[in-house]
Protein backbone atom coordinates (compact mmCIF):
# COMPACT_ATOMS: atom_id res chain seq x y z
CA UNK A 1 0.00 0.00 0.00
CA UNK A 2 2.90 2.34 0.66
CA UNK A 3 4.76 1.73 -2.21
CA UNK A 4 0.86 2.52 -4.34
CA UNK A 5 0.73 5.57 -2.75
CA UNK A 6 4.23 6.58 -3.54
CA UNK A 7 4.80 5.75 -7.13
CA UNK A 8 0.60 8.25 -6.80
CA UNK A 9 2.67 10.84 -5.49
CA UNK A 10 5.62 10.80 -7.60
CA UNK A 11 3.32 10.15 -10.75
CA UNK A 12 0.98 13.65 -9.52
CA UNK A 13 4.56 15.61 -8.66
CA UNK A 14 5.62 14.97 -12.58
CA UNK A 15 2.46 15.56 -13.83
CA UNK A 16 2.43 19.41 -11.99
CA UNK A 17 6.29 20.05 -13.32
CA UNK A 18 5.11 19.48 -16.53
CA UNK A 19 3.62 22.48 -18.28
CA UNK A 20 0.09 22.46 -18.67
CA UNK A 21 -0.63 25.19 -21.10
CA UNK A 22 1.79 25.57 -23.84
CA UNK A 23 1.68 28.01 -26.52
CA UNK A 24 3.40 27.69 -29.53
CA UNK A 25 4.15 30.10 -32.32
CA UNK A 26 4.84 28.51 -35.72
CA UNK A 27 3.61 24.85 -37.40
CA UNK A 28 6.53 22.84 -36.97
CA UNK A 29 6.58 23.19 -33.38
CA UNK A 30 3.24 23.36 -33.13
CA UNK A 31 3.00 19.53 -35.34
CA UNK A 32 5.86 18.83 -33.06
CA UNK A 33 3.71 18.91 -29.94
CA UNK A 34 0.47 17.65 -31.39
CA UNK A 35 2.63 14.50 -32.84
CA UNK A 36 4.36 13.72 -28.84
CA UNK A 37 0.65 13.53 -27.61
CA UNK A 38 0.60 16.98 -25.96
CA UNK A 39 -2.47 18.50 -28.29
CA UNK A 40 -4.87 18.82 -25.14
CA UNK A 41 -2.19 21.25 -23.55
CA UNK A 42 -1.76 23.42 -26.59
CA UNK A 43 -4.00 26.78 -26.00
CA UNK A 44 -2.67 29.05 -28.42
CA UNK A 45 -0.98 28.50 -32.08
CA UNK A 46 0.07 30.70 -34.75
CA UNK A 47 -2.25 31.96 -37.66
CA UNK A 48 -0.18 29.88 -40.25
CA UNK A 49 -0.73 26.57 -38.00
CA UNK A 50 -3.35 24.45 -39.96
CA UNK A 51 -2.43 20.34 -38.75
CA UNK A 52 -4.20 18.67 -37.35
CA UNK A 53 -7.41 19.77 -37.57
CA UNK A 54 -7.56 20.76 -34.30
CA UNK A 55 -5.69 23.72 -34.46
CA UNK A 56 -8.09 25.59 -35.82
CA UNK A 57 -10.42 25.66 -33.22
CA UNK A 58 -7.08 27.42 -30.97
CA UNK A 59 -7.01 31.23 -30.77
CA UNK A 60 -4.63 32.54 -32.63
CA UNK A 61 -1.67 34.35 -31.03
CA UNK A 62 0.03 36.13 -34.31
CA UNK A 63 2.19 35.37 -36.74
CA UNK A 64 5.19 33.33 -36.57
CA UNK A 65 7.38 35.93 -37.79
CA UNK A 66 5.60 38.41 -34.95
CA UNK A 67 3.53 36.80 -32.50
CA UNK A 68 1.28 38.97 -29.99
CA UNK A 69 3.00 39.04 -26.77
CA UNK A 70 -0.73 40.54 -25.32
CA UNK A 71 -2.44 37.93 -26.57
CA UNK A 72 -0.26 35.30 -25.31
CA UNK A 73 -0.27 36.80 -21.66
CA UNK A 74 -4.01 36.36 -21.71
CA UNK A 75 -3.51 32.83 -22.43
CA UNK A 76 -1.96 32.71 -18.88
CA UNK A 77 0.75 29.91 -20.32
CA UNK A 78 3.04 27.84 -18.25
CA UNK A 79 5.31 27.28 -21.35
CA UNK A 80 5.89 29.49 -24.52
CA UNK A 81 7.25 27.75 -27.29
CA UNK A 82 9.24 30.26 -29.85
CA UNK A 83 11.08 30.03 -32.89
CA UNK A 84 14.47 31.91 -32.82
CA UNK A 85 14.19 35.07 -35.07
CA UNK A 86 14.92 38.80 -35.03
CA UNK A 87 12.53 39.87 -32.66
CA UNK A 88 11.84 40.76 -29.17
CA UNK A 89 9.10 38.45 -28.42
CA UNK A 90 11.58 36.18 -25.98
CA UNK A 91 12.38 39.16 -23.76
CA UNK A 92 8.97 40.38 -24.18
CA UNK A 93 7.56 37.53 -22.70
CA UNK A 94 10.18 36.45 -19.86
CA UNK A 95 9.67 40.58 -18.65
CA UNK A 96 5.71 39.41 -18.01
CA UNK A 97 7.40 36.05 -15.88
CA UNK A 98 6.30 33.76 -18.75
CA UNK A 99 8.26 30.95 -18.95
CA UNK A 100 9.79 30.21 -22.57
CA UNK A 101 11.52 28.59 -24.34
CA UNK A 102 13.53 29.31 -27.69
CA UNK A 103 14.40 26.70 -30.45
CA UNK A 104 15.88 26.95 -34.27
CA UNK A 105 13.58 24.58 -35.87
CA UNK A 106 15.21 25.44 -39.55
CA UNK A 107 18.28 23.83 -40.84
CA UNK A 108 19.65 20.43 -41.49
CA UNK A 109 17.63 17.12 -41.21
CA UNK A 110 19.46 16.49 -38.26
CA UNK A 111 18.79 19.98 -36.30
CA UNK A 112 15.40 19.02 -37.40
CA UNK A 113 15.22 15.80 -35.45
CA UNK A 114 17.18 17.20 -32.75
CA UNK A 115 14.71 19.79 -32.30
CA UNK A 116 11.86 17.43 -32.04
CA UNK A 117 13.84 15.98 -28.76
CA UNK A 118 14.75 19.25 -27.76
CA UNK A 119 10.90 20.38 -26.73
CA UNK A 120 10.03 16.73 -25.87
CA UNK A 121 11.91 17.72 -23.02
CA UNK A 122 11.33 21.31 -22.49
CA UNK A 123 7.34 20.10 -22.25
CA UNK A 124 8.09 16.98 -20.17
CA UNK A 125 8.04 14.42 -22.79
CA UNK A 126 11.49 13.77 -23.32
CA UNK A 127 10.62 9.56 -23.68
CA UNK A 128 7.44 10.15 -26.25
CA UNK A 129 10.31 12.67 -28.25
CA UNK A 130 12.66 9.76 -28.39
CA UNK A 131 10.19 7.29 -29.62
CA UNK A 132 8.69 9.93 -32.36
CA UNK A 133 11.88 10.09 -34.05
CA UNK A 134 12.93 6.59 -34.13
CA UNK A 135 10.06 6.57 -36.28
CA UNK A 136 10.54 8.78 -38.01
CA UNK A 137 14.45 7.69 -38.85
CA UNK A 138 12.53 4.35 -39.60
CA UNK A 139 10.49 5.62 -42.47
CA UNK A 140 13.37 7.47 -43.27
CA UNK A 141 15.32 4.47 -43.95
CA UNK A 142 13.04 2.74 -45.50
CA UNK A 143 12.64 5.27 -48.36
CA UNK A 144 16.23 5.13 -48.98
CA UNK A 145 16.24 1.53 -49.09
CA UNK A 146 13.77 1.76 -51.70
CA UNK A 147 15.23 3.93 -53.87
CA UNK A 148 18.31 2.74 -53.86
CA UNK A 149 17.73 0.95 -56.73
CA UNK A 150 16.78 3.23 -59.09
CA UNK A 151 19.01 6.05 -60.79
CA UNK A 152 19.36 8.78 -59.18
CA UNK A 153 17.07 11.67 -60.89
CA UNK A 154 17.96 15.38 -60.92
CA UNK A 155 15.75 17.57 -59.79
CA UNK A 156 14.97 21.23 -58.39
CA UNK A 157 12.24 22.37 -56.02
CA UNK A 158 11.08 25.69 -56.37
CA UNK A 159 9.81 27.13 -53.53
CA UNK A 160 9.30 31.13 -54.31
CA UNK A 161 7.95 32.60 -57.46
CA UNK A 162 6.69 35.66 -59.00
CA UNK A 163 2.75 34.59 -59.70
CA UNK A 164 1.74 33.80 -63.35
CA UNK A 165 6.13 34.20 -64.51
CA UNK A 166 9.16 32.22 -64.53
CA UNK A 167 11.04 34.80 -62.98
CA UNK A 168 12.09 35.54 -59.11
CA UNK A 169 12.91 31.86 -58.45
CA UNK A 170 14.00 30.98 -55.40
CA UNK A 171 15.26 26.73 -54.99
CA UNK A 172 16.17 24.45 -52.38
CA UNK A 173 19.75 24.78 -51.80
CA UNK A 174 22.00 22.30 -49.90
CA UNK A 175 21.47 23.78 -46.49
CA UNK A 176 18.07 22.75 -46.34
CA UNK A 177 16.74 19.22 -45.03
CA UNK A 178 14.81 19.41 -48.12
CA UNK A 179 17.59 18.87 -50.28
CA UNK A 180 18.42 15.48 -48.24
CA UNK A 181 14.66 14.61 -48.05
CA UNK A 182 15.07 14.68 -52.21
CA UNK A 183 18.52 12.75 -51.69
CA UNK A 184 16.55 10.34 -49.72
CA UNK A 185 13.78 9.35 -51.90
CA UNK A 186 16.40 9.10 -55.16
CA UNK A 187 16.70 12.35 -56.33
CA UNK A 188 19.88 14.60 -56.74
CA UNK A 189 19.40 17.93 -56.63
CA UNK A 190 20.94 20.00 -59.39
CA UNK A 191 21.46 23.50 -57.16
CA UNK A 192 22.68 20.86 -53.98
CA UNK A 193 26.29 23.00 -54.59
CA UNK A 194 24.80 26.08 -53.42
CA UNK A 195 26.07 27.22 -49.91
CA UNK A 196 22.83 28.23 -49.03
CA UNK A 197 19.63 26.62 -47.52
CA UNK A 198 17.64 29.11 -49.97
CA UNK A 199 19.12 30.64 -53.01
CA UNK A 200 17.70 32.82 -55.43
CA UNK A 201 18.42 31.60 -59.46
CA UNK A 202 17.76 32.82 -62.72
CA UNK A 203 15.33 30.97 -65.29
CA UNK A 204 18.73 30.67 -67.54
CA UNK A 205 20.84 28.61 -64.67
CA UNK A 206 18.02 26.74 -63.96
CA UNK A 207 17.89 26.09 -67.98
CA UNK A 208 21.36 25.78 -68.35
CA UNK A 209 20.84 22.79 -65.27
CA UNK A 210 18.33 21.17 -66.88
CA UNK A 211 16.38 19.08 -64.38
CA UNK A 212 14.99 15.84 -65.15
CA UNK A 213 12.16 16.06 -62.62
CA UNK A 214 10.78 20.02 -61.26
CA UNK A 215 8.46 20.26 -58.18
CA UNK A 216 7.03 23.63 -58.05
CA UNK A 217 5.08 24.80 -55.09
CA UNK A 218 6.53 28.68 -55.63
CA UNK A 219 3.31 30.23 -56.18
CA UNK A 220 1.47 28.28 -53.85
CA UNK A 221 1.67 30.99 -50.45
CA UNK A 222 -1.55 29.41 -49.15
CA UNK A 223 -0.95 25.55 -48.90
CA UNK A 224 -4.80 25.02 -48.11
CA UNK A 225 -8.22 25.34 -50.73
CA UNK A 226 -5.37 25.00 -54.13
CA UNK A 227 -6.89 23.49 -57.08
CA UNK A 228 -6.21 20.89 -59.18
CA UNK A 229 -6.76 24.01 -62.20
CA UNK A 230 -4.16 26.39 -60.27
CA UNK A 231 -1.53 23.67 -60.05
CA UNK A 232 -2.15 22.73 -64.20
CA UNK A 233 -1.93 26.83 -64.57
CA UNK A 234 1.99 26.02 -63.15
CA UNK A 235 2.32 23.18 -65.00
CA UNK A 236 1.56 24.79 -68.36
CA UNK A 237 3.88 28.07 -67.55
CA UNK A 238 6.49 25.84 -67.35
CA UNK A 239 5.52 23.81 -70.46
CA UNK A 240 6.47 26.91 -72.42
CA UNK A 241 10.24 25.91 -71.85
CA UNK A 242 9.86 22.52 -74.12
CA UNK A 243 13.80 22.45 -73.92
CA UNK A 244 13.92 21.60 -70.36
CA UNK A 245 13.91 17.56 -70.02
CA UNK A 246 11.29 17.74 -67.04
CA UNK A 247 8.88 19.37 -69.42
CA UNK A 248 9.56 17.08 -72.43
CA UNK A 249 9.48 13.50 -70.09
CA UNK A 250 6.19 15.29 -68.51
CA UNK A 251 7.66 15.45 -65.09
CA UNK A 252 6.99 18.99 -64.21
CA UNK A 253 4.81 18.62 -60.64
CA UNK A 254 2.59 21.78 -58.81
CA UNK A 255 2.76 20.53 -55.40
CA UNK A 256 0.54 22.54 -52.50
CA UNK A 257 1.14 21.00 -49.07
CA UNK A 258 2.53 22.04 -45.77
CA UNK A 259 4.37 18.99 -45.47
CA UNK A 260 6.96 20.09 -48.01
CA UNK A 261 7.60 23.34 -46.20
CA UNK A 262 6.80 22.82 -42.22
CA UNK A 263 10.11 20.73 -40.41
CA UNK A 264 8.27 18.31 -38.28
CA UNK A 265 7.14 15.18 -38.08
CA UNK A 266 5.61 15.20 -41.34
CA UNK A 267 9.05 15.77 -43.27
CA UNK A 268 8.49 11.62 -43.99
CA UNK A 269 5.35 12.36 -45.79
CA UNK A 270 7.18 15.04 -48.24
CA UNK A 271 10.24 12.82 -48.52
CA UNK A 272 7.62 9.30 -49.35
CA UNK A 273 5.95 11.94 -51.71
CA UNK A 274 9.39 12.94 -53.35
CA UNK A 275 10.07 9.10 -53.94
CA UNK A 276 6.52 8.78 -55.35
CA UNK A 277 7.45 11.89 -57.81
CA UNK A 278 10.87 11.36 -58.41
CA UNK A 279 10.44 7.41 -59.50
CA UNK A 280 6.62 6.76 -60.13
CA UNK A 281 7.41 3.69 -61.66
CA UNK A 282 8.63 2.38 -57.79
CA UNK A 283 5.34 3.53 -56.28
CA UNK A 284 3.39 0.68 -58.03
Amino acid sequence: MRILVALLVAGCSLAAQQPQRIVSTSPSITEILFALGLGTRVVGVSTYCHFPAEVNRLPKVGTFLKPNVEVIARLKPDLVIVQRLPNPVREQLQGLSIPVTEFDTKGDLRQSLDSILSIGKAAGAEPAARALIARMEGRLAAVRAKSAGAKPRSVVFIVGRNPGELQGLVVVGAGSYLSELLEIAGGKNIFADSKQAYVKVSLESLLRRNPEVLIDMGEMAETTGVTEAAKQRVVNLWGTRSTLTAVREKRVYAVASDIFVVPGPRMVDAAEEFANLLHPEGAR
